[in-house]
């Protein structure tokens, strides 16, 4: 007797305004959301990597289903429901179910759509109702009532953003703390400063550690400063600003709405206008992760040069080894976590590079780019977290000193005689610097012969 074969049903027909659409049978989305499936196979990246972003559509969703029943445009019935399931999905429920890329044309309307269909069909479910019989809670008509996807996008944006980056500071805060504790256990530690790539004058690997926290800290309150800037959103505006669908009372209720679920501080955009097209808030958080990640990618390149050797090199710290650094060479370590800092960098430059080209190919009233630019942000924001918690966890906590090298290195240059300028005078330093590298004596040599003092 041979194998059974199912006969249940693998897709249900759904229609759109271009027609009939094959959906699977058990997805929640619809045929907007099969319809961006078919239309954009293009990163592989989707959606769903980003539960900030559907975890900010979602509360976006639910403030606008109490703001309309508040104004008696739904059903408490109808907005109880959605707002259930938002629940559910801000509660992390339900992901799987947003598979557009994205990458994806028409400025986040798959997306949007996607959302939409979603809570839907899901509140059909609680209802006791099959997916798709949309005359009883529909994706336009009722998830989607007094708002479009010109409005809701931007808005979810902002607030992914505004969950995300605190993240990253407190990220960059631990780092910026690990490497106050570097400063603090290398203070009694002299060696050579150097300016490029030459020998300057001396210093302390404490000075020197505690230099990279410092420059940490700038950034996390140029990013706490950048949060404030992408508190104002354009709910309300809809389709280009002009409250089209909308009733004038719909944007307050909403954004209050929205400032309870979220518990950010979220103010309207003063010119709602203005607001549909402008995305200057993502070019300047932008330039905020480019100016981190070159501080980051510049750290990690002076920690492979500390490091580097550990014979033939620098060699003033050693890094915690993490993996064997060859295939072929024995005793090889690679300094593997700041290449790998060093590389995040590079592509969140380039990510910037993106964002720029599209913040400024916008036209008229909507930028359709923006799904380019919230994909770039949060993959950005996403990379330097990892990154900077990598960064200190598998490298910084580790990094030992490597005194006698300091010292070394310190003794073998020419860097002690900047301190003797103010007594003496340049020219008389040179030439005193000039002896001790003809005679081939180390400085401490050098100066208990000229009678100079030895610590410089």
């Amino acid at each position: 007797m041979g194998d059974s074969v199912s006969t249940a049903p693998r897709t249900r027909r759904e229609q759109d305004s271009l027609g009939p659409m094959e959906v699977p049978v058990n997805a929640l989305y619809g045929a907007q959301t099969a319809r961006a499936v078919e239309n954009f196979p293009i990163s592989g990246i989707t959606l769903e990597q980003f539960p900030p972003l559907i975890r900010a559509l979602a509360q976006v969703k639910q403030a606008a289903a109490r703001a309309n029943a508040a104004l008696g445009r739904m059903t408490q019935a109808k907005a109880d429901v959605i707002s259930k399931v938002c629940d559910e999905i801000i509660a992390g429920h339900h992901h799987r179910h947003f598979p557009v890329d994205v990458l994806q044309g028409g400025a986040g309307t798959s997306s949007n759509m996607n959302v939409n269909e979603v809570i839907a069909n899901r509140g059909l479910e609680l209802m006791g109702l099959p997916c798709g019989s949309y005359e009883h809670l529909h994706p336009n008509d009722d998830v989607n009532r007094a708002q479009s996807t010109n409005d809701v996008y931007p808005t979810a944006v902002r607030i992914a953003l505004m969950t995300a980056v605190p993240l990253l500071m407190s990220a960059l805060e631990d780092l910026a703390d690990a490497y106050d504790r570097k400063g603090d256990a290398f203070e009694g530690i002299r060696k050579l400063g150097r300016t490029e790539l030459q020998d300057a004058v001396p210093m302390t690997l404490g000075a020197e550690m505690r230099a990279y926290g410092h420059t940490l800290r700038e950034d996390v309150a140029r990013l706490q400063a950048a949060i404030g800037l992408l508190s104002e959103v354009n709910l309300g505006g809809t389709a280009i600003g002009t409250r089209v669908a909308a009733t004038p009372e719909f944007q307050s209720l909403a954004l209050a709405e929205l400032r309870r679920i979220t518990g950010l501080a979220l103010t309207p955009s003063s010119d709602l206008i203005e607001a549909s097209w402008d995305v200057g808030v993502f070019v300047h958080l932008s330039g905020n992760f480019k100016r981190l990640a070159t501080k980051l990618s510049k750290m990690a390149s002076d920690l492979r040069l500390l490091s580097s050797g550990p014979r033939g090199g620098l060699g003033e710290i050693s890094l915690p080894p993490m993996q064997p650094g060859s295939s072929l060479m024995p005793g090889k370590a690679n300094p593997v976590i700041p290449e790998m800092v060093n590389q995040v960098a590079f592509q969140v430059i380039g990510i910037d590079v993106s964002i720029t080209c599209a913040a400024e190919g916008g036209q008229l009233q909507l930028n359709p780019f923006e799904p380019l630019i919230a994909y770039g942000l949060l993959h950005a924001v996403q990379l330097l977290r990892n990154a900077v918690e990598t960064l200190r966890l598998r490298c910084v906590e580790g990094i030992e000193a490597r005194p006698a090298r300091c010292a070394a290195h310190l003794s073998a240059s020419t860097a002690n005689f900047a301190a003797l300028v103010p007594e003496i005078g340049y020219d008389n330093a040179s030439a005193l610097a000039r002896d001790m590298m003809e005679s081939g004596e180390d400085w401490d040599a050098f100066a208990k012969r000229r009678g100079l003092p030895t610590r410089g």
